[in-house]
């Protein structure tokens, strides 16, 4: 979502600013030199758009490969996050043709597809098989709307977890938490160890707390941080029939949510009541949390000598952990390549042309060892990619069960809602978690109605 990219590029961007640099990869292998195919007639140069970040340039380094294979230019057009999104909708209202392909966030789809903006890519992903190459899980949230192939997944992202191994492999410490819960203290095996671990690393008296988790109310992050909550505890923003009663507003739904106010009322650092992404690496950087939650596209920070000097060899990452019932999600953050719809017949198969040669394992092998985040199955699990930084293994293992919010295009309406509850009940401490999760479904219901989905 755009909360995912838009924010995990600033999240970048300032881990960057601040002087961190993504840890060292293998060299990029260069792109195989594949036979040449005839270029569509007329086309000689291609322009993709995408926001002002470092995957752009990545992209860009493979797409001058691609000229040198295939003789085509291909230009990536990048544009700030802050105006990224109106740049793109602006093109859409005018049915232009600036860009050949876009890379768009996971909740553009509804409105690019249902609006006609994005090419149905659907027939060519499958007789080229490129649908096979991604998890599943990404080809769903990254590519699919309403059953049929709007993107291909480019950049894959998604919350995962990171925390102090001097902490956690300590022989007091786990002689200490053996004897007060039972069991090895070590990365937890779901959310009720998760909690009890954040209980038992909290001493304010040493200004060390146990856990870091999203509340932010301005955009999206405290929706995204308790949905992993919500959907592991085996609940849903809705079901196929896009019904929200009975499916959201569930029991287990509000014992998910009364754990994530336990955690962030009783074991998180205080001052962190609007925290984002920024503010989880500061936690974790200054001492103060064991754990953390963040996206991946943020975890480079916490690997470095200069941007974290206390801890950047003591990090430890894991994915985020099922609930009790054993369900596991991951809120789901980065983008897929589409192709504008209003662009001739030419243009649109040199388009799919360019995503086919993308999607093939070498250049995936080569786009992850720049710093792309591959969705590619075989580079995910190739010991190259899980080797290459302390945070891959977790990352590949998240690829395959990340979960999105709405993409449908009342999305901005709906988490307009979901924003305001879930903030009233976890960090204002208004009413209960079921009158929370009964005011969403109720008001979600109403747009939803209003929309045409539901009668």
């Amino acid at each position: 979502m755009t909360k995912k990219l838009g924010l995990l590029t600033l999240g970048l961007t300032a881990a960057l600013v601040a002087g961190c640099a993504v840890p060292a990869a293998p060299a990029a292998p260069a792109a195989p030199a594949e036979q040449a195919t005839a270029a569509p007639a007329g086309v000689t140069e291609l322009t993709i758009w995408w926001a002002e970040w470092d995957p752009a340039n990545y992209l860009q380094e493979l797409a001058n490969d691609y000229e040198k294979e295939r003789g085509i230019k291909v230009n990536v057009v990048q544009e700030p996050w802050g105006t990224y999104y109106n740049k793109v909708t602006a093109e859409w209202a005018a049915k232009g043709t600036g860009y050949d392909m876009v890379v768009g966030d996971s909740q553009w789809l509804g409105q690019a597809a249902t609006q006609g903006h994005y090419l149905d890519l659907t027939d060519f992903m499958k007789e080229k098989g490129l649908d096979k190459t991604v998890t599943p899980a990404t080809l769903l949230y990254y590519g699919t709307y309403d059953g049929k192939y709007w993107a291909f997944p480019t950049e894959g992202d998604a919350l995962g977890w990171a925390y102090r191994k001097d902490l956690f492999e300590d022989p007091a410490e786990k002689e200490a938490f053996k004897a007060k819960y039972g069991y090895d203290l070590d990365v937890p095996k779901d959310l009720l160890q998760l909690r009890d671990i954040a209980e038992f690393f909290t001493r304010p008296e040493k200004n060390l707390y146990g856990v870091a988790i999203y509340t932010q109310k301005d955009y999206d992050a405290i929706t995204m941080g308790a949905q992993n909550f919500i959907f592991n505890f085996g609940a849903d923003w809705k079901n196929d029939k896009f019904e929200v009663e009975g499916v959201l507003n569930t029991e287990n739904a509000a014992k998910a949510l009364e754990l994530y106010r336990e955690l962030y009322t009783k074991f998180m650092p205080p001052g962190l009541s609007n925290a984002f992404f920024q503010e989880m690496n500061d936690a974790f950087i200054s001492g103060q949390a064991a754990m953390i939650t963040n996206y991946f596209a943020f975890f480079p920070a916490l690997v470095n000598s200069q941007t974290n000097p206390n801890y950047y060899d003591k990090v430890g990452f894991f994915s985020t952990p099922p609930g009790p019932g054993g369900v596991q999600f991951a809120s789901l953050g980065g983008q897929g390549l589409s192709v504008n719809a209003y662009i001739s017949p030419e243009r649109q198969q040199a388009a799919k042309d360019f995503i086919e040669w993308f999607a093939s394992k070498p250049v995936q092998e080569k786009w992850a060892a720049l710093g792309g985040y591959t969705c590619n199955i075989e580079v995910l699990n190739s010991d190259t990619f899980k080797k290459a930084t302390p945070y891959n293994p977790a990352f590949a293992e998240t690829m395959n069960f990340v979960k999105d919010f709405w993409n449908i295009p009342e999305f901005g309406d709906l988490l307009v809602v979901s924003q305001r509850e879930l903030s009233k009940y976890i960090v204002e401490g208004q009413g209960t978690a079921k009158e929370a999760l009964d005011n969403i479904a109720r008001e979600h219901t109403e747009i939803l109605k209003k929309a045409g989905y539901l009668k």
